[in-house]
């Protein structure tokens, strides 16, 4: 609430310096702002009281978008890339499937292992399924870690991996 909006009965006003100037009529304060040319911004209002505070309002926004701005900026997002491989995948596929993947986790991203079973006599090979994700993970061991064990959903079989720490860029 800024200004006019205030519709407390009573307020308590403080100065652009900090100092309790005490408490007084939502109008008085917009008296003593208009003399300092600030506005009066409640930065309480659930207080028994509500506190306001005398400040160059617009100024006080621009402040808060930019530091808003500068976190965003500073945060780091993860993505998950993707790489997807077959119970029955020749040993040179595997092995260009498993740079792409190395790559990835060098950059610092999440990959996500995706066998994709076609047949249900692929399906019956259950051990065999395994196999080649415990292969991919042994190949990637250097650069990235499982962070979820293989898990079978309907006919794909997921494994998620992250960079490992001392990899990281």
């Amino acid at each position: 609430m800024v200004n006019e909006n205030i519709r407390a009965k009573e307020i308590m006003l403080i100065s652009p310096e900090g100092k309790n100037l005490g408490k007084m009529t939502p109008e008085e304060g917009l008296e003593i702002a208009r003399r300092y040319d600030l506005d009066m911004v409640c930065v309480a209002p659930q207080a028994p009281v509500p506190v306001c505070k005398l400040m160059d309002y617009s100024k006080y926004r621009y402040e808060q978008q930019r530091r808003t701005k500068e976190a965003k900026k500073n945060q780091k997002t993860v993505t998950v890339k993707e790489i997807w491989v077959t119970p029955v995948i020749s040993q040179n596929d595997l092995e260009t499937k498993v740079r792409n993947a190395r790559k990835f986790l060098e950059e610092g991203h999440k990959v996500r292992v995706t066998l994709r079973i076609r047949s249900k006599r692929m399906l019956s090979m259950g051990t065999f399924n395994d196999q080649v994700l415990e292969r991919v993970a042994e190949m990637l061991a250097d650069y990235g870690t499982v962070e979820q064990q293989p898990k079978l959903e309907g006919r794909t079989m997921t494994m998620i991996m992250t960079p490992r720490k001392d990899k990281k860029k």
